[in-house]
C-alpha cells in the first residue's frame, strides 16, 4: 500500500476533548487563532455553554463541525429504554443545531454479564434511532472501542464488528468511525478498513504510548507512540474517506497545560506524523 502525501491542514479538526480544560468558546477562539477550520464538540461542553449559545458561537465563528460526540449507550434496563432513546434523539437534534451531519455513537457496556444480549440491544437501539436521524439529515457513526473498554464503555470492540452492525442499515444512515487508538492493534485492520468502504464517516487520530500511563486518559500526541498513522490514513482514504481528520488526544497531562500550547503541538504533529 502506498502512503499518500501529507494531508492539507484544512482537513485538521480539533476534537474538543483534546483541550478539555477549555470551554467551547475558548476552543473556538483558539482554533481561529491557530488557523484550524474544523472542530468536533462534545455534549458536556455544549451543555455547559447552552445549546442555543453554542450553536450561535459556532455559526458566527465560521468554523465547520466535523462530528458531534456522543450518542449511544444503548444497553439499559427495559424501563430505561425510552429515556435513553429520547436522549439519543436529543443528541441528533443537537448535532443539527451545531451544523454537523455526523453523530458519533459509543455503544455502551453490558448491564450484566450477558454481552451478547447487550450487542443485540445495540442493534435494536440504533434501529430505533435511525428514523429520527434520517429525518434530521444526520448519519450515525458507530465507533468501535479498544477491547479494554468492553466492560465499561462499549461492547462493540472491533472495526469488523462495527461494520457488521452498520451493515444492518443503509450506508446513507449508519456508518463507522475509525479511531486509530482503538483499532491499530487489530490483525485484520486493513481488510476491515477496505470492507468498510463507503461507510467511513470519520477518522480520529492520536497515538498509543508505551508504557501507557492510563487506559482512558493516556493517549499520546501523534509521533509519541507505536501506531503506524500514515499507513492507516492511506487505507482510510483508499476506502473513500477524504473528510476532516479529528485529532482526539484524551490525555490528563495535556489538560494541565495551556490550551494554546496543546493546539500548537497538535498542528505541528499533524504536519509531521499524519
Amino acid at each position: 500500500m502506498s502512503i499518500s502525501e501529507m494531508p492539507s491542514l484544512d482537513r485538521l479538526s480539533l476534537n474538543q476533548i483534546t483541550v478539555d480544560q477549555w470551554s467551547l468558546e475558548q476552543v473556538i477562539d483558539g482554533c481561529l487563532r491557530a488557523g484550524v477550520d474544523w472542530i468536533g464538540p462534545w455534549r458536556h461542553k455544549v451543555q455547559e455553554a447552552g445549546l442555543n449559545r453554542a450553536a450561535r458561537l459556532v455559526r458566527e465563528s465560521g468554523l465547520k463541525v466535523s462530528s458531534y460526540c456522543r450518542g449511544g449507550f444503548f444497553p439499559v434496563l427495559e424501563h430505561e429504554i425510552g429515556t435513553r432513546h429520547e436522549d439519543n434523539c436529543r443528541a441528533v437534534d443537537e448535532a443539527v443545531a451545531l451544523g454537523t451531519d455526523v453523530l458519533v455513537l459509543v455503544c455502551g457496556p453490558s448491564i450484566d454479564k450477558d454481552i451478547e444480549a447487550a450487542r443485540h440491544m445495540v442493534v435494536e437501539g440504533i434501529a430505533a434511532l435511525v428514523p429520527h436521524a434520517r429525518a434530521a439529515g444526520v448519519k450515525l457513526g458507530i465507533e468501535p472501542l479498544h477491547p479494554m473498554f468492553a466492560g465499561d464503555r462499549s461492547v462493540v470492540v472491533t472495526l469488523g464488528q462495527a461494520t457488521d452492525v452498520a451493515s444492518n442499515f443503509s450506508s446513507d444512515d449508519v456508518g463507522v468511525i475509525v479511531d486509530v487508538y482503538h483499532v491499530w492493534w487489530d490483525p485484520n485492520l486493513y481488510e476491515e478498513i477496505e470492507r468498510a468502504t463507503g461507510r467511513i464517516l470519520g477518522f480520529h487520530v492520536s497515538d498509543w504510548t508505551v508504557p501507557t500511563p492510563e487506559l482512558l486518559a493516556g493517549r499520546g500526541l501523534m509521533g509519541d507512540g507505536v501506531i503506524e498513522l500514515r499507513r492507516i490514513r492511506a487505507a482510510v482514504e483508499a476506502a473513500g474517506y477524504g473528510g476532516p481528520i479529528e485529532i482526539e488526544v484524551i490525555n490528563r497531562d495535556l489538560w494541565s497545560r495551556s490550551g494554546d500550547e496543546v493546539l500548537s503541538a497538535v498542528v505541528s504533529r499533524f504536519t509531521e506524523h499524519v
